[in-house]
């Protein structure tokens, strides 16, 4: 949740499929630990030789029923415009499949330059290294893996299932309450830093 507030989608879909499956997801427990893949989510649930089928099911329905009720956290299109405002590229690196976070983002109207997905934690580093990332923004701390995998700055903001101090104390160098934080923070950044 870091551009999007994906929850009432993902529970959604997650009570659609708990129907379809037979099986008592708690969707609202779900949402309140987002962030690692839709696989260990259901690892949490069924057993193993059932949780690629049911994360194929999840994802046939998403679309029609989860991205269309997402919304953009606040501050979501300043962070954006920041970034742009100063020359930078904007590229989403996520745990998300890629197809669902590009319609996110079409349906939000945020124009990014890349959307790579289907990655976490430290996995997400290469594609952060690949496109020369200068910051990384997340809201888990496998966020702060990521960029120290891909040699970025560690920005996160707790809008996820962390505190400001949880993700400090797990090592982010920058922790904002949210993204209405981000542009000021960014131009005071952007002064020292040259933006790749």
């Amino acid at each position: 949740m870091t551009l999007a507030d994906t929850r009432s989608g993902i529970a959604a879909v997650f009570d659609e499929l708990a129907v379809r499956l037979g099986v008592p997801f708690d969707s609202a427990a779900i949402v309140r630990r987002l962030g690692p893949p839709l696989e260990m989510e259901l690892a949490n649930w069924l057993p193993a030789e059932e949780v690629e089928a049911a994360a194929d099911l999840y994802r046939e329905i998403y679309p029609e029923m989860g991205v269309p009720s997402h919304t953009a956290m606040a501050g979501a299109y300043e962070a954006v415009e920041a970034v742009r405002a100063a020359g930078g590229r904007v590229i989403v690196v996520t745990g998300k499949n890629p197809r669902d976070a590009a319609g996110t983002l079409k349906v939000l109207g945020l124009d990014v330059d890349e959307v790579v997905g289907s990655l976490f934690a430290a996995a997400k580093g290469s594609a952060l290294a690949r496109f020369g990332a200068a910051a990384y923004v997340g809201d888990h701390v496998a966020d702060i893996e990521a960029a120290r995998a891909g040699g970025a700055v560690s920005v996160t903001v707790a809008t996820g299932p962390y505190t400001v101090g949880e993700l400090r104390d797990h090592g982010a160098d920058v922790t904002l309450g949210d993204l209405t934080e981000f542009a000021a923070w960014f131009s005071t950044w952007r002064e020292h830093h040259e933006l790749r």
